[in-house]
């Protein structure tokens, strides 16, 4: 039996033999393309050549593609696992023509490779072609299909409609008809009962689709129509973890070897055992095995996670995964991370980027399991103690904030006897997808071209086509044509895109942020605001355009920003070369911000810096810009770039010749293609503002240089002059600040001292004041206190003096309501009270204002002092 990493290299072999040039797997996150968060099919590092906005340098390429989805049909986080053929990653064995073979060659090959290399019988294999779409007016793909009429018979070939057989990029762009290949995994005896061919595409858990040809050959318009392609390409996809399962004859993808390993080792961590049944202790197993690979890998791509964005996706993998050994597999203490040795072993020859950061990621996956698992707890305190049915809000909130999914909070409540509010639940749910997609839909229309591909070849088209259209390292000002434009629109503001023939605008790339400045065509001046690569096309953002499009242009960069921008970016090297020199060579860029005010740097560190190691970051960067060291910047192919010891960034997409940016050849050499100084004496100052933790074993550092240093230092000497000015200009600063410390400490002491003493005249007096109503002890009074802290102080300890008891206490402080209710637990279980909920429901509208709280105790705050007696009525009524 073939082991997948031979199935997975037989395919790269296979087609290698038929001339295609094997390319390594883009990072599994996305970069430049404001579409996507993250690899989520083996076409994405392809896309600028389908929409030519770039030359492909090979007509033929095949690769295996890390890819992520979490969405989508099929791709639902919550169903992962739960059957045994979806993943969140996986792998895409791919093979593309970019204007070269087309249909005949895909699908010959394609059967080729299935059952003459990797030998599956002929009679379980079926083929989808497309039917065509009279409303599109697309015909039928006669060619796809008198192809498959060589190799197959007619009953084992499907026509499938537009929904299943007709695949698009988007709502706009490249598309074309597809073909599947699938394969029956059935048992001969099922096979006889139903024929394979009435279970393709109808979800048949063993009746599954492992190849789809992708025939690009048009473009789809804003307004829906179709217009053709001027070069046909191939476009395919093989899921290898299906395609192993079939191979190894497996009924599970979980039981093919790209599992098992992860399996067994998590098998021998929580003493259980995987039966690879439907139990909810068999899902864990498999929700492990997978969302693992989804975690390291990402990580190990440079996506930490966090709560936005592609960040907070991965978070919400990792914690499903711990939901469900911390519930299913009654394992209580961080397990992921345990696991990331042998994934990164399995995985070393052809993913080799997890098995070089395991430290870190490793420390990345403990941190984030640490973290949740305290907040699982608290999640549980909070379902442990309802005694009342859960609303919508409260369970969609669990999920939200805690992570529990609908079931396990079913559960939980169901243990109690307690209902959930599905229904609301969906209502929330729903909700917030609204909310998302609307703070992320961008909408817009068709490119407007105006500068043709004949007259572009004069004007520079071919040097754009190669990516050399950006000028903006050598000028800030040049003449242009606009070759097309487009109208966007993104929370209901509008702006337009323009596209330049030449530009000497630098797109936001590598943490440079991009630039700004103006465009001057036919006498109008249009403000650029920002520009951005979107699949390597620069793009300039504008509020408005010019009457006439037209004719020659004048694109200028602000040089007084990019200057600043520069500046920022060139110390960013030599501080990076300082933090391995001070702290060590593990240290590695994790991230960054350069843009006109300051430098951001995340970097991978175990320890807080100490002011010491921060001092000596700066002298030495101080000294090298001293030293006015030229900086040398070379193209030239990668591997030479690799031995002459350039610093490479996990996550990046490199070309195969790399632009290398030397300050000294001992002490910095980095892959970049941002924009530098030409020596370092122009850096001028350099100053360290602030360093501190932004996640598992990642510090950051934000630093100024040049003149935003000098300012920077001059406002350090103005603050600290009036400081001075302050304190009657003291011979040892230093020591005058600690004496005024200590004073306003000990008088600090004393009005604590004066206050408890006073609350406690005030305790007594309002145990004085208690009344029985209903069997309970109620105490309601508007008193004087010095601050709102007073209110929660007096309500804790007047829980140690009363029983069964309900009080509400008001204070009118400095011309605001402020309000603190306390309810005993006897009286929040027998009357089925809650203080917050008195809080949102009658005080808060009272007092105009808000607030909340536990439901023992809860506090809050509002404009309006002229009701704060009928809220003492309102409270007593609810237990009279």
């Amino acid at each position: 039996m073939m082991t997948s990493a031979e199935i997975r290299q037989q395919f790269l072999d296979f087609f290698r033999s038929k001339g295609h040039t094997i390319v390594p797997s883009a990072p599994i996150v996305i970069k430049n393309d404001p579409t996507l968060l993250f690899t989520n099919a083996g076409m994405n590092q392809f896309k600028e050549y389908f929409l030519g906005d770039k030359m492909p340098p090979y007509g033929r390429v095949a690769d295996t593609q890390k890819c992520l989805r979490v969405s989508g049909k099929h791709n639902d986080l919550e169903e992962v696992g739960v059957d045994t053929y979806h993943h969140t990653m996986f792998e895409m064995l791919g093979n593309w023509s970019f204007g070269d073979y087309f249909k005949k060659e895909a699908i010959s090959w394609s059967w080729e490779l299935l059952t003459e290399v990797f030998k599956l019988p002929k009679d379980r294999l079926y083929a989808t072609v497309f039917e065509g779409d009279e409303k599109e007016g697309l015909p039928a793909s006669v060619i796809a299909l008198q192809k498959w009429k060589e190799f197959l018979p007619e009953d084992h070939i499907v026509f499938g409609n537009k929904k299943d057989n007709f695949w698009e990029m988007g709502d706009t762009g490249p598309c074309g008809p597809c073909s599947e290949i699938h394969v029956d995994c059935r048992s001969d005896e099922e096979r006889k009962k139903i024929p394979g061919k009435d279970l393709v595409n109808k979800d048949h858990p063993q009746v599954i689709e492992i190849w789809n040809n992708v025939f690009i050959q048009f473009n789809r318009k804003k307004d829906g129509t179709l217009e053709p392609l001027a070069a046909t390409h191939v476009d395919t996809g093989m899921g290898l973890e299906r395609l192993v399962r079939v191979l190894q004859n497996k009924t599970s993808n979980y039981d093919t070897d790209i599992f098992s390993g992860t399996i067994s080792a998590t098998e021998k961590i929580v003493h259980k055992k995987y039966d690879g049944s439907d139990s909810k202790q068999a899902v864990a197993f498999r929700v492990i095995a997978d969302h693992i690979r989804a975690i390291s890998f990402t990580i190990a791509d440079g996506q930490l996670p966090s709560n936005t964005g592609a960040g907070y996706v991965i978070r919400r993998i990792l914690r499903r995964a711990v939901r469900y050994y911390y519930s299913y597999l009654d394992y209580k203490q961080p397990l992921l991370h345990q696991l990331l040795p042998v994934l990164a072993k399995q995985f070393e020859h052809v993913f080799p980027e997890l098995i070089q950061q395991l430290d870190f990621v490793t420390k990345v996956v403990k941190e984030e399991e640490d973290a949740f698992l305290k907040t699982v707890d608290k999640g549980l305190s909070m379902l442990n103690e309802a005694s009342r049915d859960i609303s919508g809000e409260e369970a969609f909130k669990l999920y939200d904030t805690f992570g529990f999914p609908l079931d396990l909070t079913k559960l939980v409540a169901g243990e109690k006897g307690l209902n959930v509010d599905e229904k609301g639940f969906e209502i929330e749910m729903k909700q917030q997808k609204d909310r998302s997609r609307a703070a992320t839909t961008l909408e817009t229309e068709d490119w407007i071209t105006v500068l043709s591909e004949v007259e572009g070849s004069k004007a520079g088209s071919v040097e754009r086509s190669r990516n050399t259209g950006f000028v903006g390292y050598d000028s800030l000002e040049t003449k242009s044509r606009i070759v097309k434009y487009r109208k966007v629109k993104a929370k209901s503001k509008t702006l337009y895109q323009i596209i330049l023939d030449t530009t000497p605008f630098y797109a936001e790339s590598g943490g440079q942020v991009g630039d700004t400045g103006l465009l001057t065509i036919n006498n109008e001046l249009l403000t650029i605001i920002d520009t951005k690569k979107e699949n390597d096309l620069i793009i300039h953002f504008a509020e408005t355009i010019a009457a006439d499009m037209n004719g020659e242009a004048i694109a200028k960069v602000d040089g007084a920003r990019r200057k600043h921008i520069t500046v920022h970016h060139s110390v960013t090297h030599l501080m990076h070369a300082a933090l391995r020199n001070v702290l060590g060579t593990h240290v590695a860029q994790k991230g960054s911000l350069v843009n006109e005010e300051h430098l951001r740097f995340d970097f991978n560190h175990f320890a807080k810096m100490t002011d010491a190691e921060i001092a000596a970051v700066e002298k030495l960067v101080n000294e090298k810009i001293r030293e006015n060291i030229p900086v040398v910047i070379k193209s030239m192919p990668k591997e030479e770039a690799t031995k002459l010891g350039a610093m490479a960034l996990f996550g990046e997409k490199y070309g195969d010749v790399v632009r290398v940016v030397i300050m000294d050849p001992n002490y910095s050499i980095e892959l970049c293609g941002g924009t530098h100084v030409g020596s370092t004496g122009e850096l001028g100052l350099f100053k360290i503002k602030s360093e501190g933790a932004v996640a598992a074993g990642v510090r950051r550092i934000e630093a100024v240089c040049g003149a935003a240093a000098e300012e920077y230092v001059n406002n350090t000497f103005v603050e600290i002059s009036a400081i001075r000015g302050l304190l009657k200009n003291p011979a040892d600063l230093n020591k005058s600040v600690e004496n005024l410390l200590t004073e306003n400490s000990t008088h600090q002491k004393r009005i604590e001292s004066l206050e408890a003493r006073q609350l406690v005249g005030i305790r007594n007096e309002l145990m004085q004041k208690d009344e029985i109503i209903n069997n309970v002890t109620f105490i309601g009074d508007i008193i004087e206190v010095p601050n709102a802290d007073a209110l929660k102080k007096l309500c804790f300890d007047l829980k140690h003096h009363l029983h069964d008891h309900v009080v509400v206490l008001c204070s009118n402080i400095d011309g605001k309501a402020h309000v603190a209710i306390s309810i005993s637990d006897t009286v929040v279980v027998a009357k089925n009270l809650d203080a917050g909920k008195i809080i949102k429901e009658h005080v808060s509208g009272l007092i105009k204002g808000g607030g909340g709280g536990q439901k023992n105790l809860a506090t809050a705050g509002g404009q309006d002092v002229s009701n704060l007696k009928g809220v003492i009525e309102k409270v007593k009524s609810l237990i009279s």
